[in-house]
C-alpha cells in the first residue's frame, strides 16, 4: 500500500499546496508532510531535493515524484480510484472537467491581486471592473454547478471531488476579501470552509508564525480599493 509524502509551502499562503494536500488526504492514504517556508533561503535548497520544477507542491509515492497540483490530483484519483474524484455522467463530467481546467490556467486578476491569506479578513473593498468579472464568473461556475449538479450533497457535484480541491483556495479569497455572493454560491463556500479536511488545514495555518511580506506577494492591494 502506497504512503505518501507532500511537501508543501506555509499553509497561510500557499493556494497549490493546498490543492495538492487536499487530493492526498482524500485518498485515505497514511500521508506525511514536509512544509518549507516560502520566500526563504532554505526553500530553495530544499525544493531540489523533491521537485525538478523546485515548486510546491511535490507529491512523493515512494520513488515516484508528482508535481503540479492538477497532476498530483490526477495522480491521486489513480491510486484510489474507489474514492470519488469526477461525475459519472458525461454532462456532469464535462462540465467538471472544463472548470477544473478554466481554473488552473485562468483567473489572472483573482490569483496576483488576491491571494490566499487565512488570517486576513477585509471588508468593503471596491473591487476593479475587470477584477469583477473574474469573480462574477466563479460565482456562475458556482451557481451553474450546484443548481445543475449538486443536489446529492453540498459540494459542486454533490459529494467532495477533485474540482472543490481545484477551488478550495479560491473559496478562501472570497473570504478573505469580503466578496459579496448569491445565496447559492455562499452555501458552497461555507460548504468548503467548514469541511473537516480543509478545517484541519486552517488551524495549522492560524498556528504559523512566519509572514510574508506584502511587497514579497506578486500583487497591489490598491487594485482592490
Amino acid at each position: 500500500m502506497s504512503h505518501l509524502k507532500i511537501i508543501i509551502g506555509n499553509k497561510n499562503y500557499s493556494s497549490w499546496s493546498l490543492r495538492g494536500w487536499l487530493s492526498a488526504h482524500h485518498t485515505g492514504l497514511a500521508i506525511d508532510e514536509v512544509c518549507l517556508k516560502l520566500d526563504t533561503p532554505s526553500f530553495y535548497s530544499e525544493i531540489e531535493k523533491y521537485s525538478p520544477a523546485r515548486k510546491v507542491p511535490t507529491l512523493l509515492d515512494g520513488d515516484i515524484a508528482v508535481w503540479d497540483s492538477a497532476a498530483i490530483i490526477d495522480y491521486c484519483a489513480k491510486i484510489a480510484p474507489e474514492k470519488y474524484w469526477w461525475p459519472a455522467e458525461k454532462p456532469a463530467y464535462a462540465y467538471a472537467r472544463s472548470i477544473f481546467g478554466e481554473m488552473h490556467s485562468g483567473f489572472p486578476l483573482v490569483r496576483n491581486h488576491m491571494p490566499m491569506n487565512l488570517k486576513d479578513r477585509w471588508q468593503g473593498l471596491v473591487f476593479s471592473k475587470a477584477l469583477q468579472a473574474e469573480l462574477d464568473r466563479i460565482e456562475a461556475i458556482f451557481t451553474h454547478a450546484r443548481l445543475e449538479y449538486g443536489a446529492d450533497g453540498a459540494f459542486l457535484f454533490g459529494a467532495f471531488s477533485a474540482v472543490d480541491m481545484m477551488f478550495a483556495p479560491v473559496v478562501t479569497r472570497l473570504e478573505t476579501y469580503g466578496v459579496t455572493l448569491s445565496a447559492t454560491a455562499r452555501s458552497y463556500v461555507d460548504a468548503i470552509l467548514n469541511y473537516p479536511a480543509f478545517q484541519v488545514w486552517k488551524s495549522a495555518a492560524l498556528l504559523e508564525s512566519e509572514i510574508v511580506e506584502a511587497d514579497q506577494l506578486p500583487y497591489d492591494i490598491k487594485y482592490l480599493g
